[in-house]
């Protein structure tokens, strides 16, 4: 078998964010999430005969700021469209979206893998309405049909195909997902289906300029589930290829047990939808004046966060840097900020351990129940020389995530993680230390100063993390003097 590096894969994707209205986007109808199946609909959002659509100005604006925000062109003059398909759970026989005016062009969302930053260009971003939901595993004779879902407002923001791997599709959705909640304009809950997202992936040599055969996995609901699916299609496209067989433009669903796509209809030929505009919604323009009261109205973006955690925190460029680049992050320091007035260590813990956390489990901030104020009391117990830095990041802060509502200084006693202070412990774990690494004694004293952190880290070690490293630390120096 040929070497799958000479391979690229192609992707583009098409992220769906159901947007932060109370309502529907052309009834009344609640967008709370969670009610009894059938309960947040009316004769609008059911499409019955006479009844016709109001559009919601709240969705409007809503993807004005997301088009501002990903630096795309707005669209001032606007109408909808009607795209035919039947569906059991699209009660209309059509859905209201945009075809050839849609509300933002063009434009790009940058994101970071690794240590480089790149940039994903959008072709668009529209407006059009949810479908409802089938459920097919509560009856063993028949579909359920849940229409609550139907009319909710989305905007589908649909990339070029610039994507060359799985970790860059994780990426940007990441940022995507990240951006979309600073600005207020979807929640991201991706396990609620607030944000979905259907791939488009194909594969060809490397050096070619044609498009290889698209396949379209759809309807995945977790980040780590595209970076998954991304990753399985990628091995099974190029086996394919490999074995010289015929790649089938076709459209894929993805098993979330094993991580593996399954084939669910074959797409000979591009669908017809055989668009039109809606005759029951007039056209509607977006004049110059709201595009600027809506871009004046956005939360700051990313500079100008840097800008306060520097001026109003006094964190370093890097630490600001870092922070402002994740609004999750961010948002999360100014609330623990409002507890702790250590800023320095409020950074620090969020861009250690508990970035780390979220990075190793491949989850968002609001995937765990960390709470800000228990990051602040465990700061206050290490400032008040409590505990040590150590035994907070390797036993209490594992024991957070498992319970937010931890009693910190009940914990600390009932598993003695208090810092050592006796004077005689202390000078006993000094000389133990010390005798290990005796050979490196005469090297300290001859100037060797960095050597101190050895014998420091060794008294750590042996006291398990319990002993108080600024005091160890003056103690070996006094101690060596002699």
């Amino acid at each position: 078998m040929s070497d799958k590096v000479q391979y690229e894969i192609v992707v583009g994707l098409e992220v769906h964010a159901q947007l932060l209205t109370k309502t529907k986007l052309f009834c009344g109808d609640t967008t709370e999430f969670g009610k009894a199946p059938n309960s947040q609909i009316s004769v609008i959002s059911l499409g019955y005969p006479g009844t016709l659509p109001r559009l919601n100005k709240e969705a409007i604006s809503l993807a004005v700021r997301l088009g501002l925000a990903c630096n795309c062109q707005i669209v001032q003059h606007n109408y909808f469209a009607r795209k035919n398909y039947f569906y059991a759970d699209l009660p209309k026989g059509y859905q209201i979206s945009q075809h050839t005016t849609p509300i933002c062009k063009n434009g790009f969302v940058e994101f970071t893998v690794g240590k480089e930053t790149k940039k994903v260009r959008l072709n668009r971003i529209h407006i059009e309405e949810d479908a409802g939901k089938s459920l097919h595993d509560e009856d063993s004779d028949f579909s359920n049909l849940d229409f609550n879902r139907a009319g909710m407002p989305l905007l589908e923001i649909v990339t070029e195909p610039d994507l060359r791997s799985a970790e860059e599709a994780f990426a940007y959705v990441t940022s995507l997902r990240k951006l979309v909640r600073h600005l207020n304009v979807c929640d991201g809950n991706m396990e609620q289906g607030s944000l979905r997202c259907d791939v488009n992936i194909s594969v060809r040599k490397k050096g070619e300029q044609k498009l290889g055969t698209k396949v379209e996995i759809k309807n995945l609901n977790s980040i780590r589930f595209i970076k998954k699916a991304i990753e399985f299609e990628t091995g099974r496209l190029i086996s394919l290829l490999e074995e010289g067989k015929t790649i089938v433009q076709e459209t894929r669903g993805f098993d979330e047990t094993d991580f593996t796509t399954y084939s669910i209809r074959v797409k000979e030929d591009e669908d017809d939808y055989r668009y039109f505009p809606e005759p029951d919604l007039p056209p509607f323009f977006i004049s110059k004046e709201t595009i600027e009261k809506i871009r004046s109205e956005m939360p700051a973006l990313q500079t100008e966060i840097k800008e306060k955690l520097i001026a109003e925190y006094g964190l370093s460029a890097y630490d600001a840097e870092q922070l402002s680049g994740d609004s999750e992050l961010s948002n999360f320091f100014f609330e623990l900020a409002k507890h702790s007035n250590n800023y320095k260590a409020s950074a620090n813990w969020i861009l250690g351990p508990v970035k780390n956390h979220l990075s190793a489990n491949e989850i968002a901030l609001d995937e765990t129940d960390l709470h800000p104020e228990a990051i602040a009391e465990t700061i206050d117990l290490i400032d008040k020389g409590k505990i040590s830095y150590g035994i907070a990041v390797q036993q209490i802060f594992p024991a957070l995530l498992k319970n937010p509502a931890l009693d910190l200084n009940q914990f600390i006693e009932e598993n003695q993680l208090q810092i050592q202070t006796s004077q005689t412990e202390i000078e006993s774990l000094i000389e133990a230390a010390l005798n290990k690494h005796s050979e490196k004694i005469p090297e300290y004293k001859k100037g060797k100063k960095g050597l101190i952190s050895l014998f420091v880290g060794e008294v750590m070690k042996l006291s398990k993390g319990k002993a108080d490293a600024k005091l160890v630390t003056e103690k070996i120096i006094e101690k060596l003097k002699a």
